[in-house]
């Protein structure tokens, strides 16, 4: 008989690769309804900078994490963890996305604008030739001037359609599942902030629109990227900006759709928003509680999706059984902060 085991969140730490930047680090996991953090150890490396947590589509147990020292994979829940086999350049894993409709096509994107495709579950790989030419981007003193891909989306009406975000760097689009690669963000550029992306979404309820969000906020397109405008979220900073670090679509629902934002990449604010009619029009949402840091992350269940997760930059986690109506606290050990990826599984 196969016991059903209930799901579980799992947080990953991680923090810059600049020089002199601290990094946190770690993978901790909780029981849906518990309040119990445990760190995961067995056969990650040691002190793993988890950047990336892709959760299998059709297996629940099978979770991959994007680290320092490439993809790793558990088929336990978590339990226990084996490093993919992948001729990469020992950069760090900044995304992993699935292909929505093949769980055996898995993307992996990585610090200087590399990207990697499997297409049978993370056994064998191929870097794909990404060789867009950027906007011209003046590095502000003191910044990571390496292209990383913070974000991957496959169009789950053609599986052929990929997005990257980039930062700093703007929004690539694929027309042939990764062969061939273009800018979609030459019209954006007005300084750093603009092409500064964290995360893309291609939208279910209306076929053409893609969402992407960066430092300046969030954007949309209707026409696969070709043009964007901005959803101007309520501005969070002195800017008249807000500064996005995730977007998800609820499973099974396209309308309904959530950001992750703050005033920056470090800041007191923490903020959700929530659109219910497929990115038209946006809220920000009163969670009852107050975060204390800039909201990074958020995940669902796909088998119950009223259940949703989220965390902030500095280790507070909330935990929601109604689909965001309220919240309960969850937050991590003293000293787990710098939180960078959320999954559920």
């Amino acid at each position: 008989m196969t016991i059903q085991r209930s799901s579980s969140i799992y947080v990953g730490l991680a923090g810059e690769t600049a020089p002199g930047r601290p990094v946190q680090s770690g993978l901790y996991r909780m029981a849906v309804g518990d309040d119990r953090w445990e760190k995961l150890t067995h056969g990650l490396p040691e002190e793993p900078t988890i950047r990336a947590i892709a959760t299998h589509p059709e297996e629940a147990g099978t979770i991959y994490v994007g680290t320092q020292h490439g993809p790793y994979r558990s088929t336990d829940h978590g339990e226990h963890w084996e490093k993919l086999d992948i001729a990469d350049h020992g950069l760090p894993v900044w995304s992993l996305s699935f292909d929505p409709h093949d769980g055996k096509v898995l993307y992996a994107g990585y610090e200087n604008c590399e990207i990697f495709r499997c297409d049978d579950g993370g056994e064998h790989w191929q870097q794909l030739p990404v060789t867009v030419r950027f906007p011209e981007v003046t590095v502000a003193p003191g910044a990571n001037p390496a292209k990383r891909v913070l974000g991957l989306a496959v169009n789950p009406a053609n599986r052929d359609e990929v997005y990257g975000a980039i930062e700093v760097g703007g929004v690539i689009r694929s027309l042939d599942g990764g062969e061939h690669w273009e800018n979609m963000s030459h019209g954006q550029y007005v300084n750093d902030d603009t092409v500064d992306m964290h995360g893309v979404l291609v939208g279910r309820w209306r076929p053409g629109t893609v969402f992407a969000i960066g430092r300046a906020g969030l954007f949309s397109s209707t026409d696969q990227g070709g043009h964007w405008a901005s959803a101007r979220l309520e501005p969070l900073n002195p800017k008249g900006q807000t500064y996005c670090r995730d977007i998800r679509e609820v499973p099974g629902d396209p309308k309904t759709i959530w950001v992750a934002a703050g005033a920056g990449f470090q800041s007191d604010v923490g903020v959700l928003f929530r659109s219910k009619d497929g990115g038209s029009s946006w809220t920000r949402v009163d969670m009852g509680v107050k975060p204390k840091t800039t909201m990074f992350a958020i995940a669902f269940d796909e088998r119950q999706p009223k259940r949703m997760h989220c965390a902030t930059s500095g280790g507070e986690v909330f935990a929601s059984q109604d689909g965001g109506e309220s919240w309960t606290e969850r937050p991590l050990p003293a000293g787990a902060t710098q939180v960078y990826a959320m999954g559920c599984a």
